[in-house]
């Protein structure tokens, strides 16, 4: 494993609630900041009191010795508003968000704060969908691999993450829309022509992620095994759909351009994610 860690996120903050989640989402938090060797801001908006503030003292207590490590911010105010003017005024790199289990225990997405939050927010946004006191090991992460000019940076950044955290593969998807195509299947012709205009499709896309591979660093790739998968279907839905069927630990994702297209894209997208979370999803700015 690379031992001179990269520092991509150098400030974490989570917002808390004093839920029964309230000790797992903080211990994931601490073990992140700790992967990163990071600071860590604990956003609390509401009311302080002496009961509260104990409570989050000692479940932070063990993080660091160092005073100016961790740092816990008591506000009033909007939710969504105060933790992203919170975020912005310190110049977090990271917000960590809590998923809500659905009713079967087997599926989880997003209340409506944490989803104007991952929305809105100027720096990268790290969904849990199952914190735990206990490590849990990220051993398989998966990142998109799809044309656009934020993904070799995105790419580049998940490799300095699993370095950072310990894991032991990368698979790169590229999603292919069906539209791509354009072959009808009538007959055994057709059918043939389409198998193979998706094999060239296929093998062009990996020659790009090969490209863009290249230019990642040995050290970041060091100790990892590497894959790419290229894969026909809606985006969005169905890098997800492959990250749940692998069984992945993460899933990187690039945020949406905040340009005129920018909604249309991110319900396009990362909507698909957000609506049923797969795994962990890391979305990178």
């Amino acid at each position: 494993m690379y031992k001179e860690h990269t520092h991509k996120f150098n400030t974490i903050l989570i917002g808390v609630a004093f839920s029964p989640n309230l000790k797992n989402n903080i211990f994931e938090a601490m073990r992140i900041v700790d992967f990163f060797d990071a600071n860590m801001i604990v956003v609390h908006v509401g009311d302080k009191t002496e009961k509260k503030a104990k409570k989050i003292s000692q479940l932070v207590s063990g993080l660091s010795h160092e005073d100016d490590k961790v740092r816990i911010i008591w506000k009033q105010g909007d939710p969504v508003t105060t933790i992203l003017e919170t975020a912005a005024t310190n110049n977090v790199d990271l917000i960590m968000l809590g998923a809500i289990p659905r009713e079967d225990l087997l599926k989880f997405y997003l209340g409506s704060i944490a989803r104007k939050i991952t929305r809105k927010a100027q720096c990268s946004v790290l969904l849990i969908v199952k914190p735990t006191e206990d490590l849990r090991p990220c051993n398989h992460i998966i990142v998109n691999g799809l044309q656009d000019q934020k993904t070799e940076q995105t790419i580049l950044n998940a490799f300095e993450v699993a370095q950072n955290i310990g894991a032991q593969q990368v698979t790169i998807v590229e999603e292919i829309a069906p539209q791509e195509v354009h072959v009808q299947v009538e007959d055994d012709k057709s059918l043939r022509k389409d198998l193979l205009r998706k094999e060239k499709i296929r093998r062009k896309e990996e020659l790009r992620v090969h490209d863009i591979l290249e230019h990642v660093p040995i050290e970041y790739k060091e100790g990892i095994s590497i894959k790419t998968q290229s894969i026909f279907g809606k985006r969005g839905y169905s890098i997800g759909h492959y990250a749940k069927v692998v069984n992945a630990d993460l899933l990187v994702m690039n945020a949406p351009s905040k340009n005129s297209l920018w909604k249309r894209i991110f319900t396009r997208d990362l909507e698909h994610i957000l609506s049923e979370l797969p795994t962990d999803v890391l979305i990178i700015r």
